[in-house]
């Protein structure tokens, strides 16, 4: 009895600790708890207008946003905002050394001057609970057999509820660790067209300094149309398409804000895991973040490198700079997140207390049994997703050719087939218009030097240089090594196909089964494949079989969770699902002695620019528009607000969600989290977690005030009261 009492007292401080504003929440599955906690915040929408599948709702106003963000309807005419880092590959692919819309920003004048963009966005147009279905198929089956069933399942499920004709496209998604599943069924829009962006002065401001921190004074938006066939329905570009009508868009946010204010996120964040176990927690924040960090710090300095010494290099690298960027500040404020919140200690004392519970009941002993199986699951094989991780940031993130060697693979396994279809020539433009685009955007003096610091923190992360430097005395290993992989990258980028524009189109025009040969001798060809066949047939699999196995026992453990303690508020993680948080408006105090407001003004730009810090540089306008105090009506009394943050639960992917007021009125975009904030992937900390938003009304003062829009805001609906 003794045990279980302080088994319950700390089931109650670690739900104290967790119930403020933690969860991200299925509109399907709003339980009246939560709906109950929301309206005691401040919330006054119902459960239907919130989502609803037969009339219009909120939902029918977000939107997913490209590949990986979230966007808003905000006008009848089907105008979207979202971030302008998630907008930033289409500005970046519309401008060039004269037309520069990301130095000097841009917005349409008409509809006839928004710009084609090769985005697309997707509706949710509803979701279906198949867990019966999938669960029943499943009975009796387990490890590989089960997975593989359950895989032909959701295909077979896929597939029933898609309809290419119409674009519509099914989603079904494992919640709750494989205990529901629930099928997500979308619309694609692929006509998208640019209609505006500040300047990166604006849009980007405080740059690499300034991201993921707080106090923050970026506006981070950009401004997109969607357009549709005469008929309202997804068509392919056409100047003949039409602005979409939307059955719902987003009311702006006029009124005065004050700290304490109901705040709701709308969108689709990527990825938590907040199940992890204990001594998952400790290889993260050891040994997988750390080494990912430094992969990026090298690529990082390459590249910052080059784009300080030319515009045209800056130009090529903005994007890719900043998608390099984003996950690398934010695992190093991740990790100090996680030390200052003792999440280790935390999570012993959690899986103590679970277990506890579990031994409390006949019954309930697989729950404590699993504890132990998935700790001991980790120490053994964590050196797998070690090697998978590393190889992750060396295939995807390093060296850029490798992109043009993997499109390569299609051409040389199905050459046969198609020279002998007819399809040889058409496969062969294809991959040249790809090329062009690739080449539009590369410098090869930058690749190279990324591919020698990137190649040698492979090989030695992976321990591969010892078998290189075998034969080679110990005392000298070292130089030897270096000097050994510069030597490879000099002959691959002086020689290689792939490293030079000309050598590569030369290649493909005169393409024959020779060719193939060819390539067998182009060592960027073979270092690639010398590394990443290993990778692929041998790393990935291990890595899906140990996924698998902790999977497998994951689901267990989450089953003991809402088994054991029915009354807590149980939520899903993040899968890129459409989710909404909730929360208020309001600053912190995440460390002793310091104190953050909830909000900051255009007074904090002027002082940040007063530092003289490049990543704080502003074009004249703005010093003119601040000296003259001259922030027309989207001022609060004689402030021009920013940025705010909210106690709201936010992780990538709710990059550009709409933050709605207690009447789902826009009052911003979610653009970050503070650096305290981003181990709330893992665990959230109330104290600490704030999402960080770009102020609508500071967004409408950069469009019509500072860039002569107004035209836009007019399409677009103010709530003054």
């Amino acid at each position: 009895m003794r045990k279980l009492f302080f088994a319950a007292v700390l089931l109650i401080s670690m739900a104290s600790r967790a119930v403020a504003d933690e969860g991200m929440w299925l509109p399907l599955l709003l339980g009246k708890q939560v709906y109950d906690d929301m309206v005691k915040k401040g919330l006054k929408l119902t459960k239907e207008q919130l989502y609803q599948i037969n009339k219009p709702s909120l939902k029918d106003a977000i939107i997913i946003f490209g590949g990986g963000c979230t966007g808003e309807i905000v006008s009848s005419k089907g105008l979207i905002f979202t971030n302008h880092h998630c907008g930033y590959d289409a500005i970046a692919s519309a401008s060039s050394v004269e037309k520069n819309y990301l130095r000097d920003g841009f917005y349409a004048k008409t509809t006839t001057e928004e710009i084609q963009t090769s985005l697309s966005v997707q509706f949710l147009l509803r979701i279906d609970d198949v867990t019966k279905e999938v669960m029943d198929s499943l009975q009796g089956l387990t490890g590989t057999e089960r997975l593989q069933k359950q895989a032909a399942v959701l295909a077979v499920i896929n597939k029933r509820l898609s309809n290419a004709a119409e674009s519509i496209e099914t989603r079904v998604s494992s919640l709750f660790k494989g205990n529901q599943f629930l099928a997500f069924v979308y619309q694609r829009y692929s006509d998208i067209r640019l209609v505006g962006t500040p300047p990166e002065s604006v849009g980007k401001f405080g740059g690499d300094t300034d991201n993921w921190v707080w106090p923050r004074h970026t506006g981070d938006f950009s401004v997109f149309r969607i357009y549709a066939g005469k008929d309202n329905k997804p068509a392919a570009y056409s100047p003949d398409n039409v602005p979409y009508t939307p059955l719902h868009y987003l009311p702006i946010s006029f009124q005065n804000r004050q700290e304490g204010d109901f705040t709701m996120v709308y969108g689709f964040p990527g990825q938590t895991e907040q199940h992890v176990v204990s001594s998952y927690l400790k290889f993260i924040i050891e040994k997988e973040r750390p080494a990912r960090i430094h992969m990026r710090d090298l690529s990082l300095a390459v590249i910052d490198e080059g784009m300080k010494n030319s515009d045209l290099t800056r130009i090529q690298y903005s994007a890719k700079q900043a998608s390099i960027a984003n996950a690398w500040k934010k695992w190093i404020g991740q990790i100090e997140g996680l030390k200052n919140l003792q999440a280790v200690q935390l999570k012993l004392e959690e899986e103590k207390a679970y277990k506890d519970m579990a031994l409390s009941k006949p019954e309930w002993k697989k729950y404590a049994e699993v504890v132990n199986q998935l700790n001991t699951l980790v120490e053994k094989d964590q050196q797998i997703e070690f090697k998978y991780a590393m190889g992750a940031e060396y295939f995807s993130y390093g060296p850029e050719y490798f992109k043009l060697v993997r499109g390569m693979e299609d051409l040389v396994t199905n050459y046969t087939k198609y020279a002998e279809n007819g399809e040889l020539a058409k496969v062969i433009e294809k991959m040249k218009t790809s090329a062009e685009g690739f080449f539009k955007n590369y410098n090869s003096d930058v690749d190279l030097h990324i591919f020698m610091d990137q190649t040698k923190a492979y090989l030695d992360y992976n321990e591969q240089w010892k078998e290189i430097t075998k034969d080679v005395k110990y005392s000298v290993a070292n130089e030897w090594f270096v000097n050994y992989v510069n030597g490879i990258a000099t002959d691959i980028y002086s020689h290689s196909i792939f490293t030079n524009q000309e050598r590569y189109m030369a290649f493909l025009s005169s393409f024959s089964d020779k060719s193939i040969k060819k390539l067998n001798k182009d060592l960027g060809y073979t270092h690639f494949y010398q590394y990443f066949q290993s990778f692929r047939n041998e790393t990935v699999p291990a890595y899906r079989s140990f996924q698998t196995s902790v999977n497998n026992l994951m689901q267990v453990y989450v089953e003991g969770k809402y088994t054991m303690f029915p009354d807590k508020k149980h939520w899903p993680d993040a899968n890129s699902t459409l989710r909404i948080t909730y929360g208020q408006l309001e600053g912190s105090a995440p460390t002793d002695g310091m104190r953050y407001t909830e909000h900051t003004t255009l007074d904090g730009i002027i002082a940040k620019y007063n530092t003289g810090n490049p990543d704080f540089d502003l074009l004249p306008r703005m010093v003119e528009l601040h000296a003259a105090k001259n922030y027309g009506p989207y001022a609060q009394g004689d402030e021009l607000w920013v940025c705010f943050t909210g106690s709201n639960h936010t992780t990538g992917g709710n990059s550009g969600s709409p933050v709605l007021d207690k009447n789902g009125y826009l009052m911003g975009l979610n653009f970050d989290r503070s650096w305290e904030s981003t181990m709330s992937d893992y665990l959230f900390d109330p104290n600490r977690c704030r999402n960080i938003v770009v102020d609508i009304r500071y967004v409408l003062w950069v469009m019509d005030i500072y860039s002569d829009a107004k035209h836009l805001v007019d399409e677009m609906t103010l709530m003054k009261e």
